[in-house]
């Protein structure tokens, strides 16, 4: 797994944007202000920090060796997934199309965008 192809599928997510603020080594990516991914672009290989529904979280934990409790994160509801080349793409993708639309469904309707791309 490379930067590029994580960057262009979390940045394809309707209003997801990018910053850094906790320095140049973890890009964040936000929806309205609110996190639901943060990826240590520099861990090889990528690692990224995911919201995911508690009761979910554990369960992937115990199936997936890569993913383990959010580093640095609430443990209860983010996990960190280690993005190893045995990883499916479509697994990865969906845990990120799965926090997104949790931190979504925490948003106001007012500010939240429209339907994920299928």
């Amino acid at each position: 797994m490379t930067l590029t192809p994580l960057r262009e599928f979390l940045l394809s997510l309707p209003g997801a944007a990018e910053d850094s603020p906790f320095g140049p080594e973890i890009l964040v990516y936000r929806i309205a202000g609110k996190m639901f991914a943060l990826v240590d672009w520099q861990a090889e290989p990528l690692s990224i920090n995911l919201k995911c529904e508690p009761e979910l979280a554990l369960l992937l934990r115990e199936i997936h060796p890569e993913v383990t409790p959010g580093y640095h994160m609430n443990k209860q509801h983010w996990n960190t997934v280690i993005l190893s080349e045995s990883l499916p793409d479509d697994l990865w993708q969906g845990w990120i199309v799965h926090s997104y639309e949790r931190v979504v469904a925490g948003l106001p309707k007012a500010r939240r965008p429209q339907a994920v791309k299928p």
